[in-house]
Formats: structure tokens, C-alpha cells, sequence
């Protein structure tokens, strides 16, 4: 017997088919997609003056949440510098206060780290590409620290950090515009052979990247392979028990904000 589709079954697999063609990433990526575990074990250290606003993307082409946390005890934020945070396929920024991103922020910077801004926006599931007039990459580049410059930030000093899928959009970030980012902290990223941040490898040249991986996540051999794929050795390239997910993560967050806070400062 031949199965019939419904007109809604029809609309509904063309919907599918179409975002499975975005960089043909995105159902790679949801095979090893953050499981909804238990959030990680927080520091014990406050959030600071933390924030989550919408603004208008023109980029993207929509309203999207903006995120920001200063480090406590350092008011506002004014003149810090920003590490851009960019999310996975399967948060957004409404869940970085359940993450506990700034406490962790906080918990850096009282352990010695030199003091900066965290600051991210929602950019859906493109794997932080452009896809037709929806250009996520744009946004993190242009906006963003528009938007932080607004808030006082110092948008002249800027890092990047993300996960899963976010790890690949900071890796190709700074592929893509070299020399402007102080540093990449890259966890889990959603990488494999062939794809461009592979095949633009050689841009990291002068780019201090650090890299993080469970020794449990089905993108460790991946992983592994860019760190020896890159123009030069990665600043740090860690590999411990954990899953693909933030119980891992939030081991090695602290690490990443010691590299990323001391990359951040100075002029």
C-alpha cells in the first residue's frame, strides 16, 4: 500500500527539508544536541548587574533577546571589555541566568581573573550563518557591540566564547573577520571535517582559540582533530570525562573565563 501524506504533512516535511539545507549543519548537529540535564553546580558568588532586554535586529530581521552581566562590584560595567557569548542549537539567551553565567562571571573575577562584560542576543538555529535576509553573524558582529557601546562597554575589546553550535559560530566569527577578536573559547564545537571552519582554518592565524571537550561527547574526535588541523596550537585544549552537555560545561567554564579575561585585558 502506497502511503498518502496530508496537505499539513506535506507543508510540514518541506518545513523540515528546508532547515536541514541551512549549511546542512543543523541535523548534524541535532544528534548531539545539549541534553536537558540538571543545570551545572553554581558557584558561590552573586550575579552582578545582569540584564535581559529585547532590541530590533535589523540583521536578523526581528525582536531578539539581548543579555548582558557585569562581574558584582563592578556597577554597570562601564569601560570593561565584552566577551560575545553565542548559544547552541538548543538555548537562548533566557536561559543563561538558569545557567548561572553570571555568577560564574562573578566567581572569575573574584578569583582573579581581570573584570569583563558578558553579552549575547538570540541567534535561532542557523548555526550563526546568514540564511537568506536572517544573518545571526551580522548581528553578533555589527549590533551586538553597537548595543554594548551604548551600555558603556568597551566594544574595542572583544572576545567570543560558545558551545555546541555556538562554538562553531565563534570559531567561523573570527574566521570570517580575523584579527578582531582578542580570543575564542570554543566548548564542544559542533565541527567536522570538511565544513568551514575546517576548510578557513588557516584565518585563526594570531587568533588565541581554546578548546574543551568531554571525553563522553560524539564530537571529541572531531574536536580533536581541528585543534591539529589549526595554524597554530590552541592556548589551551582540555579533554575530561563529560557528555555533551552543561553539567561538562560548567567544569571548565572557569577556565575559559581565566583565558578569556586575561586576553580582555589591557589596552
Amino acid at each position: 500500500m502506497v502511503a498518502r501524506l496530508s496537505r499539513r504533512g506535506v507543508l510540514v516535511a518541506a518545513s523540515g527539508a528546508a532547515v536541514l539545507a541551512v549549511g546542512g549543519a543543523v541535523a548534524a548537529w541535532e544528534a548531539i544536541r545539549p541534553r536537558q540535564g540538571p543545570a551545572p553546580e553554581l558557584p558561590d558568588a552573586p550575579p552582578g548587574d545582569e540584564r535581559l532586554l529585547r532590541r530590533e535586529s535589523a540583521a536578523r530581521g526581528r525582536t531578539v533577546d539581548f543579555w548582558t552581566a557585569v562581574p558584582a562590584g563592578h556597577g554597570d560595567g562601564r569601560g570593561l571589555p565584552v566577551c560575545l557569548v553565542l548559544h547552541g542549537a538548543s538555548a537562548t539567551p533566557r536561559d543563561y541566568a538558569r545557567f548561572g553565567l553570571a555568577r560564574f562571571l562573578t566567581d572569575a573575577v573574584r578569583r582573579g581573573a581581570p573584570p569583563f562584560v558578558l553579552a549575547g542576543a538570540t541567534g535561532g538555529r542557523l548555526s550563526w550563518r546568514p540564511a537568506g535576509a536572517d544573518d545571526p553573524q551580522r548581528m553578533v558582529r555589527e549590533e551586538v557591540p553597537a548595543w554594548c557601546a551604548e551600555r558603556g562597554f568597551d566594544a574595542g575589546r572583544v572576545a567570543a566564547w560558545g558551545w555546541s553550535m555556538g562554538g562553531f559560530g565563534s570559531l567561523l566569527l573570527a574566521e570570517t573577520f580575523p584579527g578582531w577578536l582578542r580570543a575564542v573559547a570554543a566548548f564542544s564545537p559542533a565541527v567536522r571535517a570538511g565544513d568551514a571552519v575546517f576548510t578557513g582554518a588557516a584565518r585563526l592565524r594570531g587568533t588565541p582559540v581554546g578548546l574543551w571537550c568531554g571525553r563522553q561527547d560524539g564530537l571529541l574526535d572531531e574536536v580533536q582533530a581541528l585543534a591539529r588541523a589549526l595554524p597554530e596550537p590552541p592556548v589551551r585544549a582540555e579533554y575530561a570525562d563529560g557528555r555533551h552537555d552543561f553539567t561538562y560545561w560548567g567544569r571548565v567554564v572557569p577556565d575559559a573565563f581565566a583565558l578569556l579575561g586575561a586576553a580582555l585585558a589591557g589596552p
